[in-house]
């Protein structure tokens, strides 16, 4: 472990030798264009080549230097990690609130996720963000623990307008909904409506997750239920985890009835 480490330590000292060993597992570089690309001196490039070439990472060839099978091997390797470290730089400031096991894809695919948070001047900022997807939106997809005001109240006029809607809720998001007067009727506008199909589902939805056509949108809140974060991405592998999901909880969830809707009445 300890020549790990030290491994690990060589190529941390200098990032000109991260930059030049990933150049050269892409595609042969001479030392001219290995300059031109990372910026570095002929005497740093010697002396990271010499260094390359004594663990064997490169070898020079005509058309240049080029990674060897191994160094091609720790060229992926910091590739990934730096792809890694990108992502969790991007989503420190809301790591707290991401879920540790609902989530089926790869973190790193939101390393350029568009996230909005609450502030003192627009609280409402994520419901704000994830409303605007799907005012912009042909057919929106939803699984979700709750069914606010401002997004029901946003969804029954997109319908109206021609929206296409499909939404799995949980049983207590329906509940809570149904017990309020207004929104209650606002639901019924719902579900009368030929475009929306609203299904219910007993066990709890942890995650809220809206797909507007081609945007995925997770909303994420703290222990005590606060907002504290919309997430936004068009990445294909979220989307294709978002669908699945969506399609899975359809499949377990059962239509939306005239019972649900009775409130206290």
């Amino acid at each position: 472990m300890d020549r790990v480490f030290e491994e690990m330590e060589f190529l941390a000292r200098s990032a000109n030798r991260g930059d030049v060993l990933t150049l050269v597992a892409e595609a042969p570089h001479d030392r001219g264009a290995l300059a031109a690309e990372t910026g570095a001196s002929q005497p740093t490039l010697g002396r990271i080549l010499r260094d390359f070439e004594e663990r064997d990472w490169v070898r020079a060839t005509e058309a240049g230097y080029t990674a060897t099978a191994t160094g091609r091997l720790v060229a992926a390797g910091l590739t990934e990690l730096s792809e890694s470290l990108t992502a969790e730089l991007h989503l420190r400031e809301i790591s707290g609130w991401l879920p540790a096991d609902d989530l089926g894809f790869d973190l790193k695919r939101l390393g350029e996720a568009t996230i909005t948070t609450p502030t003192q001047t627009r609280p409402s900022a994520p419901i704000s963000c994830v409303i605007e997807l799907i005012e912009t939106a042909d057919r929106v997809r939803v699984f979700s623990h709750a069914f606010n005001e401002q997004t029901l109240a946003a969804v029954v006029e997109w319908v109206a307008d021609g929206g296409q809607f499909e939404g799995v809720f949980s049983a207590a998001a329906i509940d809570a909904v149904a017990h309020e007067t207004g929104l209650r009727g606002q639901l019924k506008q719902l579900y009368a409506a030929a475009d929306a199909t609203i299904r219910v589902i007993e066990d709890d939805i942890p995650l809220a997750v809206t797909v507007a056509d081609d945007t995925v949108s997770l909303l994420l809140r703290d222990e005590q239920g606060r907002l504290q974060a919309a997430v936004d991405t068009d990445d294909s592998d979220v989307k294709t985890w978002a669908t699945a999901r969506h399609s899975d909880y359809w499949a377990s969830a059962r239509p939306l009835d005239e019972t649900d809707l009775a409130g206290d009445t």
